[in-house]
């Protein structure tokens, strides 16, 4: 299998994943929130932040998915390197916050390493294409 391939179905696993989980958040915060590694969550209508986090998920989901459907490759590496960081900050925020360290490391670095390498690897991928120079079109004599 090639590395484009490759890349494209982690990206996709990636965009799924994002997804899935934001529409999680937005649909039924108050069971999905003790998966986030907090050791407590916000009471009576604290949902509401709960499910700005969800949004949060869906839109970084939906810009990974038109990068990958309009074929942008080089802007969906770049777009995966700095969405890592809203996973090495959700990391740092249950790290912060006295919560689980399983869940810190276990979920949010690994799923922000992985998408950090995801994304180096298709900026790697398309680095060849990016570096080509363009060949001057001939003008008519």
């Amino acid at each position: 299998m090639s590395l484009k391939k490759i890349n494209t179905v982690l990206a996709a696993a990636f965009i799924l994943f994002i997804l899935w989980f934001g529409t999680e958040f937005i649909l039924s915060p108050e069971t999905t929130a003790p998966g986030f590694g907090l050791p407590s969550w916000p009471s009576g209508d604290g949902d509401g932040f709960l499910i700005v986090k969800g949004i949060r998920d869906v839109v970084l989901a939906l810009v990974l998915g038109i990068l990958l459907v309009t074929g942008h490759r080089r802007a969906l590496g770049w777009a995966l390197l700095v969405e890592a960081l809203a996973a090495y900050g959700d990391m740092t925020t249950v790290l912060a916050h006295h919560g689980s360290v399983a869940t810190a490391l276990g979920v949010h670095c690994l799923t922000a390493t992985l998408m950090a390498v995801n994304g180096l690897l298709i900026i790697h991928e398309t680095r060849k294409v990016a570096a080509a120079p363009a060949t001057p079109t001939p003008q008519p004599a």
